[in-house]
C-alpha cells in the first residue's frame, strides 16, 4: 500500500479485504478484520477497531473499523445489525482519529 495513493484508491483494496473476512466465521470478530488489513500492508497504528462484544458480554450488534489516511478514514462496518458489510472514505476527525467513542486498544 502506497502512501502516495489516495483514500479513494485505497478503498477498493479496503473493500476487498473486508469482503475476505466478512466470507469467513470470523465475520463477527474486529481483530479479523484488523489482521487482514495488515496483511495486506495497511498500516496498523493507524487503525481503530470497536469491541465484539457489549459492555454485559453480549455480541454487538455492530462492529466498526477504520485506517486513517492523510486527512480522510477508511470505515467499515458489519454485524448482525449491519446486514452486508458497509465501507466508505470519510473526513478524519480533528482529534486525528476516526470513530467516535470508546474504541478497543490493539495491543496484539
Amino acid at each position: 500500500m502506497s502512501e502516495a495513493t489516495t483514500a479513494d484508491e485505497a478503498l477498493p483494496f479496503f473493500t476487498d479485504v473486508v469482503a475476505a473476512v466478512w466470507a469467513t466465521d470470523q465475520r463477527f470478530q474486529g481483530r479479523a478484520y484488523i489482521d487482514g488489513l495488515t496483511q495486506v500492508g495497511f498500516d496498523k497504528s493507524a487503525m481503530e477497531v470497536t469491541y465484539d462484544e457489549s459492555t454485559v458480554g453480549n455480541p454487538a450488534e455492530s462492529i466498526q473499523f477504520s485506517v486513517r489516511w492523510g486527512e480522510e478514514c477508511l470505515v467499515g462496518q458489519v454485524g448482525p445489525s449491519t446486514g452486508d458489510p458497509v465501507v466508505a472514505v470519510m473526513p478524519g476527525l480533528e482529534t486525528g482519529l476516526c470513530l467516535i467513542g470508546d474504541t478497543r486498544p490493539i495491543d496484539w
